[in-house]
């Protein structure tokens, strides 16, 4: 299963890439492929109907990993806290703009939660919420800290919200003249994003981590390998700074390096307490 996991990685690795393709260079510069044949067809379904297969692929990618390396129960109780909180957040968000701000979605994502919220904005929490926490709990259990449950939700947290230092720029940027996946209906000081919004990210992926973990009523689960968790964290990480240095926001892209991609890494270093497969 492992193996499985694996596979679909680098297929939500290849969609990501095809997907940065299209925002990059199908959709701006039509005149690369619309004198083929079939071309405007394929690519007229490729917008309206596969804009969210990425996101879909990654969370299939880390369900699967955590059925083979935590078991199903505590991967199925994870990604039902995840999906379903996350989801309230959002669509309380796209109505009330809280905790995020005001904004909307596109419908470059596919179909919507009551018409607000793509399906695969939930799957991308659930995913990248999962990875952060993965990583976060082999660093906390790796150095001995006490309290593993409590630092371990925390530092997830703090991962999962440090993505969002060049995702949201990257997703929403006014340069992006051809493809925006959501609306901002109000600005702020980073980048045009609004400080709340980075608070509503914490609030939200501290309150999904909690109650995922808390499910699994138990002290000390077992650490899951971090190879293929770490490899989806900065896979994502590294499609938004590309996509963020294409908009001319070069900044973000420093900081996702120093304020996500070197923290998660610690969870690749070896100790005396725990080894990692």
């Amino acid at each position: 299963m492992k193996i499985a996991a694996w596979i679909l990685v680098a297929i939500h690795a290849m969609a990501l890439t095809l997907g940065l393709y299209g925002i990059l260079v199908a959709i701006p510069h039509p005149e690369t492929w619309a004198s083929a044949p079939g071309a405007a067809q394929f690519y007229a379904f490729a917008i309206n109907k596969t804009g969210g297969t990425g996101m879909f692929l990654g969370a299939l990618a880390m369900f699967v990993f955590g059925l083979a390396s935590i078991g199903a129960r505590r991967t199925l109780l994870f990604f039902v806290a995840s999906f379903c909180l996350s989801a309230a957040a959002e669509l309380t968000g796209t109505k009330t703009g809280w905790p995020f701000g005001g904004y909307e979605y596109t419908d470059f994502l596919g179909y919507k939660l009551l018409g607000r919220v793509p399906v695969a904005v939930p799957m991308s929490w659930f995913y990248m919420g999962f990875a952060s926490f993965l990583l976060a709990d082999a660093i906390v259990a790796a150095r001995g800290w006490a309290n593993r449950t409590f630092c371990s939700v925390l530092l997830g947290a703090y991962l999962l919200t440090a993505w969002d230092l060049v995702l949201d720029p990257s997703m929403a940027a006014p340069q992006m003249q051809y493809v925006h996946f959501w609306i901002w209906h109000e600005s702020g000081p980073y980048f045009g994003m609004p400080l709340r919004n980075l608070a509503g990210w914490f609030g939200t992926g501290l309150i999904f981590m909690a109650a995922g973990r808390a499910l699994w009523r138990e002290s000390d689960p077992p650490t899951a390998p971090v190879l293929l968790p770490f490899t989806v964290y900065a896979i994502n990480i590294v499609w938004s700074m590309i996509l963020s240095v294409s908009a001319g926001m070069w900044p973000t892209a420093v900081a996702a390096i120093i304020f996500s991609l070197l923290p998660a890494a610690f969870a690749l270093a070896p100790s005396r307490r725990t080894r990692f497969a």
